[in-house]
């Protein structure tokens, strides 16, 4: 939830959070609880170990954002 909310304050940013959901979620994420495209665990797991050296750690809000900045602006690039 904390995640959604601080892509919804920044309108800037649904495009590039919305195509990056698509991207990143599994083939048929709509037959699979929550109904929504989400990266699968293993997916997040491995992207947190490597970037905050735990599985468990929660994605940090500026760091999706920073994520997001960026993607913005490499497919900005590709135009």
């Amino acid at each position: 939830m904390r995640i959604f909310l601080t892509v919804l304050v920044r309108p800037r940013l649904w495009s590039t959070a919305l195509r990056q959901a698509r991207r990143l979620a599994p083939p048929g994420w709509w037959r699979r609880v929550p109904f929504l495209p989400v990266p699968t665990p293993g997916y997040t797991a491995m992207r947190s170990a490597i970037q905050y050296g735990e599985a468990e750690h929660s994605v940090e809000p500026g760091d999706l954002l920073r994520y997001l900045a960026w993607c913005k602006s490499e497919n900005a690039g590709r135009s």
